[in-house]
């Protein structure tokens, strides 16, 4: 809106091309978060009051579309960032809030604690390996992490391997519109990217993360005191991402692409 101070400064949005992600504090408010926890909690079969009943290290909970879960994704500021970053148009209003692995102090194995990316189509498939990604990164535009309870470095923030999303955009490259299978591009175990540094989605309740599509991330164990509410849901497009426009107006997620690529 004319007169509405952008969501994304400039040096933030240059950050997000160049390390893959960036972090929006106050992106959705805390009253929010708490209304949302309270239903979270319910699902899980656990007692906040009670740590005996947290007996395991992660509880997967999928697909919040409740009022609070939905205003929480809508925000001014986050539409705001979306079209910063994806464009205008060119993304879908989000409608749900994606799977939540409730992450609880333990001190077991969760099970799922790799580096990999979020591959966005072929979830026909019966086994999640064969899911795919493509160097237009076909079915999603951002992934996003919605922060629902504080989280500090001992409370299994998400691992970020800062930059990597070049990585993966050059390995994406020559596979064309098909793309790759989660299994073809976790053989190597993502060493590609693993010389880069890392950063922790830490924040307060109400953070969110922006990140690039082919940001490499991982789960890790919970090493904390309060159990950790996250939300990891897709931005889904309004239409495909296109490396080359013949008005040049790519969007930074489509520019981060084009760099990793040296097509600019």
């Amino acid at each position: 809106m004319p007169g509405t101070t952008p969501a994304l400064s400039r040096a933030q949005i240059d950050q997000f091309i160049t390390d893959g992600f960036i972090r929006l504090d106050n992106a959705f408010p805390r009253a929010l978060a708490d209304e949302a926890r309270t239903i979270l909690w319910a699902d899980t079969g656990c007692d906040p009051e009670d740590p005996r009943t947290w007996t395991r290290p992660v509880i997967r909970l999928n697909q919040y579309g409740h009022p609070p879960f939905k205003a929480a994704a809508n925000t001014l500021i986050l539409h705001q960032a979306f079209d910063q970053l994806v464009g205008p148009g060119r993304w879908q209003r989000p409608g749900a809030l994606g799977t939540f692995p409730v992450r609880f102090p333990s001190p077991d194995d969760p099970g799922d604690a790799g580096w990999h990316i979020d591959v966005s189509f072929g979830a026909e498939h019966p086994d999640f390996l064969e899911w795919r990604a493509n160097i237009a990164s076909k079915g999603r535009v951002l992934l996003m992490l919605f922060l629902f309870s504080d989280v500090e470095e001992e409370d299994a923030p998400t691992r970020i391997r800062i930059g990597s999303h070049v990585d993966i955009a050059r390995q994406l490259a020559s596979a064309g519109e098909a793309g790759m299978t989660l299994r073809e591009l976790a053989a190597d175990g993502f060493a590609r990217s693993a010389h880069r540094p890392e950063a922790l989605a830490t924040g307060e309740a109400g953070t969110v993360y922006l990140c690039h599509p082919f940001l490499v991330h991982s789960a890790q164990p919970h090493r904390g005191r309060n159990p950790r509410f996250m939300a990891q849901p897709p931005l889904l497009p309004a239409e495909p991402l296109k490396l080359e426009r013949a008005d040049q107006a790519y969007s930074p997620v489509e520019t981060a692409i084009r760099r990793a690529l040296a097509l600019e």
